[in-house]
Formats: structure tokens, C-alpha cells, sequence
């Protein structure tokens, strides 16, 4: 048995080999530009979710949650390229509302040969009964909308234990999207289309952060990839530590972002 890959092992070439493999695998098709893209981030997330199984007590059984899975790379190429060389006891679950979306999935671990358990779940992120009770880790790449702030809470309510999400856009769905533009207002921030969108992003994402860190949620926000490989580049790295300074620091915090949004000039 192959040892598990360090993070500087796992390379967007490699990845793209796989997802060609368990998803394309026909003569004369292959991976559209995107897919490129993605792989290069999978490949970045394999080596967060790596280092993240390597700090676990090897007494621990496994489990990872793959939301708003998609096609699910994320969750089945974890299942084999760094679940399974570790010879523990893991699974992975894989949860995506797209029924469409989940037969790919199926097919693909067909295709996958592991020895690692990997469930399927077509259901939407609020069914909390789809989640399994305190995951060792869940991952969400480019969780569109509010999904971003639906697999918050559902990490936090499931207590898990880990937690690597990248948002993606932000739209009309997400709930303080109103109170951000009424801020970008009351500061008389240009109505250009750029600016106004990136400072609601950036305060809708800090809110993110601070309801992490409000739940317990030791939160770090990195780049995990270049720009250039995406815009929606940033990570929010959570691990559930539950400090009650830090935790009634970030609702202070959080408090005052919102309230100032709300005063008169």
C-alpha cells in the first residue's frame, strides 16, 4: 500500500488524470477548460484535507462530508488518494440536491476501486438528517449563495470537528446581502458595479467568518489557489476548538459590523 501523498505531491496534472478517468474515459473526449481549473483546486483541497486527517488521533475513525458535492472530485478523489492509504476506518458522504448530478457521482465510484465507504445522499443541505453526527471534516468547494451559509450551519450544528469552505458568488439568496448594500450606501460608496459588489463580498464573507468563530469555530482565510486559476480563491479554514473568549469576541464583533449599517448618517 502507497503512503498517503504529502500536500506538494498532489498536482493539478494528476488530478486532471483522475477526473478524466472516473469521468470522461472516452475516446477522443477530454476535460474542458474548467475541469483544468478545477483540478488545480482539488488538488490544492487534497492537500488541506491531507494535513487534516494527518493532525487527527489515529484512534479516530474518518468521516468527511462533501457538500453541495456536485459531481463530487472533491469527496471521491479524498476517498482514495488520502483516505485509503491511511488504512483507518473513514468514510465519505457526499451530499447534492441535483439528482443528475449525484448519478454522475454514482458512476464514478464505480469507477473509483476503493476500499473506503462512500455514500451518496440526493438531498437538499438544510435536511440535517442527510448529515452524519460530528464529521472529522466537511469540505465545501464553490458553494454558490447561500450554500455557503447552509453548510456553516450545518457544520456547526453537527458539530463538526473540521471544517474547509470556499464561497462562491454571492447573490439576492443570502441573508444579509440587503444590510450590506444599505452599508455600502450609507458610506456613500461609488454605485460602480465592481466596487459595490466586492465590498458586499468582502462583508458578507466576514460575517462568515465571525459566525464561525461566534459557534466555536477557530477560523483562518487564505488563498488557496492563484487568482488566475479562479476568482473565488478563498478558504475558510475552521477547526471547532470552542473558546468562550474568542467566541464572545466575534459576536461583539459581528454586533457592531451590522449595527453600523443601520445608523443614520
Amino acid at each position: 500500500m502507497a503512503p498517503m501523498l504529502d500536500a506538494d505531491r498532489f498536482s493539478a496534472a494528476q488530478i486532471e488524470g483522475w477526473l478524466d478517468r472516473l469521468y470522461i474515459a472516452a475516446e477522443g473526449a477530454g476535460l474542458r477548460e474548467e475541469d483544468q481549473r478545477k483540478a488545480a483546486e482539488v488538488a490544492a483541497l487534497l492537500g488541506e484535507i491531507a494535513r487534516i486527517v494527518r493532525s487527527t488521533g489515529k484512534a479516530r475513525d474518518l468521516t468527511m462530508v462533501d457538500a453541495a458535492s456536485g459531481k463530487s472530485y472533491v469527496g471521491l478523489l479524498a476517498a482514495k488518494l488520502v483516505l485509503e492509504p491511511t488504512e483507518r476506518p473513514a468514510q465519505v458522504v457526499c451530499l447534492e440536491r441535483n439528482s443528475a448530478l449525484v448519478a454522475h457521482t454514482l458512476s464514478a465510484v464505480t469507477k473509483l476501486d476503493t476500499s473506503v465507504p462512500i455514500l451518496c445522499e440526493c438531498a437538499e443541505l438544510a435536511q440535517i438528517q442527510a448529515w452524519p453526527a460530528a464529521p472529522t471534516l466537511v469540505v465545501g468547494l464553490h458553494a454558490c449563495g447561500s450554500a455557503s451559509d447552509d453548510i456553516i450551519a450545518r457544520s456547526v450544528a453537527v458539530e463538526a470537528r473540521h471544517l474547509l469552505l470556499v464561497p462562491c458568488c454571492v447573490g439576492r439568496g443570502v441573508a444579509r446581502v440587503k444590510d450590506a448594500e444599505a452599508l455600502a450606501a450609507r458610506l456613500g460608496l461609488p454605485r460602480a458595479a465592481p466596487i459595490r459588489r466586492r465590498f458586499v463580498h468582502t462583508l458578507i464573507e466576514s460575517d462568515r467568518v465571525l459566525t464561525l468563530e461566534a459557534a466555536g469555530y477557530q477560523t483562518e482565510v487564505v488563498e488557496f489557489v492563484a487568482p488566475t486559476v479562479t476568482p473565488y480563491n478563498v478558504l475558510l479554514r475552521a477547526r471547532r476548538v470552542c473558546e468562550p473568549v474568542r467566541m464572545a469576541n466575534a459576536r461583539a464583533d459581528q454586533a457592531r459590523l451590522w449595527a453600523s449599517g443601520s445608523k443614520t448618517p
